[in-house]
């Protein structure tokens, strides 16, 4: 096992419109036995930073140290990592026996100790009774876990996985995340993992990293990255379904902060507005999760009826930590089984989502008031994103 280390590490690409920067002075440090989720969209740099740890691009600038040593001049075969591919990579050729075995024969290990150790691996992974066949005659999960067993072989320093799930079907997906959290869990070797799927990320990282443009937006547990992401961009990418976001301004009234926008006036928890003083009379974004938005009732004559005005805004009632704001249309219904997500528009253009129990009987075309649940709402700045507040 080691720790990786990377220092200001940058990867540029010339192109035919200029310089690309795949990863930008991107600094990072992963612990011994850790298991660490690069995580991000298309084209962020989380797989070419998988790449520059393998030794399989070339360093722009920066160092990469793994273990006690510097490896940037270091051949990949000499850094004692192994990579488990998105495709398999599989010698069709060869059985899976073979396939296990492989790089042990290319270091020249004893036969005796080979067969020791791919017997070994085989038991973990689940593949004794499928030594003799081809990966022609297994399954997409199959061949994923012979992938994984021809990389824990070795028993090399530093696991490196490049979006091993993404060919397997949502069932398979699930069934091999456990997996290899089991298998991490008893080898406790470092790991880094590189996904597009944010849910992914959640459920096998000890901490995960959020990437966009080649650069760190976020790195923490699943956790902290979820309650308290570092700025929008993190917001709108980790969780399911998506932040709800609705732009206005802040204002200090009767001792509070108040968010203005086209979804009304919405008085904020006292325990963010004194942090929020300072920014009262800029722009802002409110974010807000579906499960913390209601459906309360109908729209009634009391609350939202398109007469309850304040000021021109939809009139909301304050409800402690909660605030029911006027009406807004139910525009899509999407059962999910153990909830629906009901996707809504206000009177003011505003459209955003609220995740719901499966008992809860709206239709679209149908007016209803909502409430939203202020003790997890999240305020960004309009101008750069960061997180504003407590």
């Amino acid at each position: 096992m080691a720790q990786v280390v990377l220092d200001r590490v940058t990867r540029t690409f010339r192109t035919k419109k200029g310089e690309v920067r795949a990863v930008d002075d991107l600094t990072l440090s992963v612990a011994d036995g850790e298991f660490m989720v690069l995580v991000g969209p298309s084209g962020c740099g989380k797989t070419t930073t998988l790449r520059l740890i393998a030794g399989l691009e070339e360093l722009t600038a920066g160092t990469i140290r793994i273990g006690e040593r510097v490896v940037n001049r270091v051949a990949p075969k000499e850094r004692d990592v192994a990579m488990v591919f998105q495709n398999h990579a599989l010698y069709p050729h060869m059985t899976v026996f073979g396939n296990l075995a492989f790089g042990l024969k290319m270091r020249r290990v004893p036969r005796a100790d080979i067969q020791r150790k791919v017997g070994e691996v085989a038991e973990k992974l689940r593949l004794t009774h499928l030594l003799d066949r081809k990966p022609a005659a297994l399954s997409g999960g199959e061949r994923q876990r012979v992938a994984v067993g021809r990389a824990i072989v070795r028993k090399p320093q530093v696991f490196l996985f490049d979006e091993p799930l993404s060919n397997l079907d949502a069932g398979l997906r699930i069934q091999m995340r456990t997996e290899l959290k089991d298998l991490h869990r008893e080898l406790r070797t470092t790991a880094i993992y590189v996904t597009h799927d944010q849910e992914e990320a959640m459920t096998l990282g000890n901490r995960i990293v959020i990437l966009k443009d080649g650069a760190v937006q976020q790195c923490g547990t699943p956790l902290e990255v979820y309650q308290r992401p570092a700025n929008q961009f993190v917001a709108g990418f980790v969780g399911t379904p998506l932040m709800s976001f609705f732009e206005g301004r802040l204002e200090w009234n009767d001792g509070a902060a108040r968010f203005v926008g086209r979804i009304g006036r919405i008085p904020l928890p006292q325990s963010m507005s004194n942090a929020l003083r300072t920014h009262c009379g800029k722009d802002v974004v409110l974010g807000l999760r579906p499960q913390h938005v209601r459906i309360e009732s109908p729209t009634s004559e009391e609350v939202g009826h398109p007469d309850s005005k304040e000021n021109g805004w939809p009139r909301s009632s304050d409800l402690g930590d909660r605030v029911v704001i006027g009406e807004s249309m139910v525009r899509h219904i999407e059962p999910l089984g153990d909830c629906i997500h009901v996707r809504l528009l206000t009177a003011g253009g505003e459209s955003f989502v609220a995740r719901v129990p499966p008992t809860t009987s709206v239709s679209p075309g149908q007016s209803v008031s909502v409430g939203l649940d202020l003790a997890y709402v999240h305020v960004f700045a309009a101008d750069d994103g960061r997180r504003l507040g407590s």
